[in-house]
């Protein structure tokens, strides 16, 4: 039975969890499940807002995640494995137990008011959607853009929700200053797999207009046409990338899907049940892309793969990008704005 509204069918085992439940008995028809999936926000007193990022292959320095789990229940998110660290299962957990860092604008003014502090951008989503369902509930995410305006700082955002569009007046003015980037994911044009691996997302054809509303605006803006999954919208790329810039991106992005962690035995199970003639096919190419396995950690290979289909993908994406996005591109930063408000201390006392 699947479970509508849910990217993961399955809750995983947590590894640091010494115990797991399992389910002896399927007889016991008289015993009521305890496992509820309607989705409950924790408010967590988080430590950090701002995470520096080693990572040489993914495009950014600073992250921030406002939220930590992510409601869209995108099957194949490879942030999936962080709600493990507390405690919980990167299945169904991680899109029905969201975290929400409600000190997060406390925490920022505190780490750009830091004197060791230059600017860098910092990268809203690095982690999980910061415009998934919970922001229309906290709005924690415009605060964040609010600092980010009033000190000056550059930011980078990255969605598939079309509730972006709600702060267009701050994202404007940071475009003005040169300090806003926009990235809108889009995996899928069909409205059909887009429902299936990202059942909880704005459609193909929301997320067009949210391009094209945030260019006209003047507001910088970037088609992430991530992951790219063999047979499963791969053959979409150059429908994808057509789309995006008839619609008002400057630039491009991609990835080869990779499975780390928990996020195997989830895919796994998931491609099995929508779509069983093909799950061989797609886990095998899959496979073939990262040296053999689903996941292959190491740096400048994990993010593009290797192997016949993976560079049939890359350079079907290079091409695209030079045809469509030629004397295009996302204009640099200006980080000369940066400036920590006045207090309004009385230093001359």
């Amino acid at each position: 039975m699947t479970l509508k509204g849910r990217g993961a069918q399955i809750q995983t085992h947590n590894k640091f969890l010494a115990h797991k439940r399992v389910l002896e008995h399927v007889e016991g028809l008289d015993e009521e499940s305890d496992e509820k999936f309607n989705t409950v926000f924790l408010v967590e007193n988080a430590k950090t807002i701002v995470n520096q990022v080693t990572s040489p292959d993914v495009g950014m320095v600073y992250s921030s995640n406002p939220y930590q789990g992510c409601e869209h229940g995108c099957v194949y998110c490879y942030a999936r494995n962080t709600h493990e660290y507390y405690g919980l299962s990167a299945g169904i957990d991680f899109e029905s137990k969201i975290m929400v860092k409600q000190n997060a604008p406390e925490l920022l003014r505190k780490f750009f008011d830091h004197p060791k502090w230059t600017p860098q951008p910092i990268s809203f989503s690095g982690n999980t959607d910061c415009y998934q369902p919970a922001e229309r509930k906290f709005g924690i995410t415009r605060q964040l853009l609010h600092i980010c305006l009033e000190y000056g700082n550059p930011m980078s955002i990255i969605t598939k929700n079309a509730l972006v569009l709600r702060d267009t007046d701050i994202l404007q003015e940071l475009a003005k200053k040169k300090l806003a980037h926009v990235n809108v994911s889009i995996t899928s044009l069909l409205e059909e797999t887009r429902q299936k691996l990202e059942p909880r997302t704005a459609t193909a054809k929301r997320r067009l207009q949210v391009l094209e509303d945030l260019s006209k605006l003047g507001i910088p803006t970037r088609v992430m046409a991530a992951p790219m999954i063999p047979f499963i919208n791969s053959f979409e790329l150059p429908k994808i990338m057509q789309a995006a810039a008839d619609h008002g991106a400057v630039d491009a992005g991609y990835t080869f899907v990779r499975l780390n962690g928990s996020i195997g035995e989830i895919f796994t199970d998931w491609i099995k049940q929508q779509f069983p003639d093909q799950a061989d096919r797609v886990l095998s190419n899959i496979k073939n892309g990262h040296n053999g396995k689903l996941n292959d950690s190491r740096f400048g290979t994990r993010m593009r793969g290797e192997g016949e289909m993976a560079d049939i993908i890359g350079q079907q994406f290079k091409q695209l990008r030079i045809r469509l996005f030629k004397d295009k591109g996302i204009p640099d930063y200006d980080y000369s704005v940066f400036r920590r408000p006045d207090k309004g201390q009385l230093s001359m006392f």
